[in-house]
């Protein structure tokens, strides 16, 4: 049976829910999006785009949730990640084979991305070791330092359309492990990927509030952006909009990773430098 489970409407597409404090919810969007399979045009299912209300609800959650999940040792919050783990490794055909539904890779391609995806999680269920602390006696006359690492609070991801599945685990497991609570927004275009996650997150027996997923476009971001209880924004996509997410929530005193134009800079360095020594030898 698929780990989807959706609602289903007379016209037979799924109509893709919110998890908001533990639950799965529909959305009170009046306006919804069809999710395409870019190979044959088919609609897969309808995506809401969740007002901002609903991302409060959310950042609101995950703000009371965060008062007890920082105060978890890190050893028992890095266990739901090991679970996690297991379920993703059993499920993984599966989570491959939606990505390349929504997105359009090919199946390789797709479970590349799981792969490194579950990775991810590996490396943060280090956690225990990997946030510990230093310290040092006599850094200057009758003076001893030492350094703690502690969780910021509530934390979330934007996530692009074209790594549905990979991106989201950059951030999201670390944030977890280290005590943050957190907010999942997917791109509306591909957000099967990450509903499908959610529903072996929903197995974990994570306390209510740790992490919620809220689908939406627009006015779900400029939510996030602006939302006082959220202290950390993550982001990767284009450069455009890096800039419009980092300067507005700059402006509210979030941090803010702004990932803008990906491995495309990278690529445009390498063709110029190829051009330039094409030019300088011809004019040998």
């Amino acid at each position: 049976m698929s780990i989807l489970s959706f609602r289903m409407t007379q016209s037979t597409l799924p109509i893709l829910q919110n998890y908001i404090n533990g639950q799965w919810c529909y959305s009170s969007a009046g306006e919804y999006l069809d999710v395409v399979n870019p190979a044959t045009a088919e609609i897969l299912a309808k995506v809401p785009l969740s007002t901002a209300e609903e991302l409060n609800r959310a950042a609101e959650a995950a703000q009371m949730a965060f008062l007890t999940w920082r105060r978890t040792p890190a050893t028992q919050r890095v266990q739901y990640l090991f679970r996690l783990k297991m379920l993703m490794e059993d499920q993984f055909e599966e989570l491959a084979s939606i990505i390349t539904i929504e997105c359009g890779k090919t199946l390789d391609e797709s479970r590349g991305e799981m792969r490194r995806a579950i990775e991810n999680v590996e490396i943060a269920c280090g956690i225990p070791m990997m946030m510990q602390g230093t310290n040092l006696e006599d850094i200057a006359s009758g003076i001893d330092e030492f350094m703690i690492r502690q969780p910021l609070g509530v934390a979330a991801v934007i996530a692009p359309f074209n790594f549905p599945g990979m991106i989201p685990f950059w951030f999201m497991p670390y944030a977890l492990a280290c005590g943050n609570t957190y907010i999942v927004k997917p791109s509306e275009k591909v957000p099967l990927t990450m509903q499908s996650v959610f529903q072996l997150i929903d197995r974990l027996g994570l306390p209510p509030g740790v992490i919620n997923l809220v689908n939406g476009a627009k006015e779900t971001v400029d939510a996030i952006l602006d939302h006082p209880a959220i202290r950390a924004i993550s982001f990767v996509g284009s450069t455009p909009v890096a800039r419009y997410i980092y300067s507005r929530a700059a402006a509210n005193g979030k941090r803010v990773q702004c990932q803008g134009g990906a491995s495309s800079t990278l690529q445009r360095l390498r063709v110029s430098a190829a051009n330039k020594n094409q030019e300088q030898g011809e004019d040998r």
